[in-house]
């Protein structure tokens, strides 16, 4: 991520989406810089979080950047999969707390500045290899680990559940609307592999920044699903 410019965010307003965590689908929406994030009231930001301390990180303004520092907390904080104390913050960043996984920005906030890169030269050339993105990865999540046709031993030692089943006698309706969700899905994860670099001498795959972009809004729209399924009052 070291090939980027610094990025004027000119605005004070703050979009954070919960990727992963006991929050995850959660969305904060044009929060007021300064702010807090951790365990406990009193934050702009409380997560259901064991491992957050209680007041984790802060992001406040600062020439026209928005800067992160770890408040000296106990589990530290990472920014990209990087360790991090104090971090200018760019749309898509992606910040891990705890156990709690958050994007920043909004989604036309991320693809403005995927446009910059590219009118930068970057978009050919800003890849990132599969074992990168590993990295950049809440440590947490072992589905980057996995391979595909894991053993069902391997899965469950890692608690990672086994493709579900469709649930059945659905209304003609509920089954066309699950077609249509699963279909989105599929299309846009097609499009994600047919795009990625295969280079099977060196035994790796690239994808371009703007697909590592795109990958990490399709988690973000699972997640709000997921959270809309699970709790269906609370707030879209």
């Amino acid at each position: 991520m070291g090939i980027f410019r610094e990025a004027i965010v000119g605005a004070t307003q703050v979009t954070l989406r919960v990727l992963d965590g006991a929050d995850r689908g959660q969305v904060y929406k044009n929060l007021q810089a300064p702010i807090t994030i951790g365990r406990e009231e009193g934050n702009s930001v409380q997560l259901n979080d064991d491992r957050l301390s209680r007041f984790h990180i802060k992001i406040q303004e600062d020439q026209d950047k928005l800067v992160l520092t770890d408040l000296e907390s106990t589990n530290g904080t990472r920014v990209n999969g990087e360790d991090t104390q104090l971090r200018i913050l760019r749309y898509g960043d992606v910040v891990s707390v705890g156990r709690s996984v958050l994007l920043f920005g909004t989604r036309d906030q991320i693809a403005g500045r995927l446009e910059e890169l590219r009118s930068d030269g970057l978009s050919s050339t800003g890849e990132l290899h599969a074992g990168e993105l590993a990295e950049q990865a809440d440590s947490s999540s072992a589905s980057f680990e996995l391979h595909l046709g894991a053993s069902e031993d391997l899965q469950s030692t890692l608690h990672m559940p086994l493709p579900p089943e469709l649930p059945d006698q659905l209304s003609a309706g509920q089954a066309a609307q699950v077609s249509e969700l699963l279909e989105y899905f599929h299309l846009r994860a097609r499009l994600l592999v047919q795009s990625a670099i295969l280079a099977e001498e060196e035994k790796h795959v690239m994808i371009s920044i703007a697909q590592w972009q795109d990958l990490l809004d399709m988690q973000s729209q699972l997640a709000e699903y997921l959270r809309a399924i699970g709790e269906p009052g609370a707030e879209k």
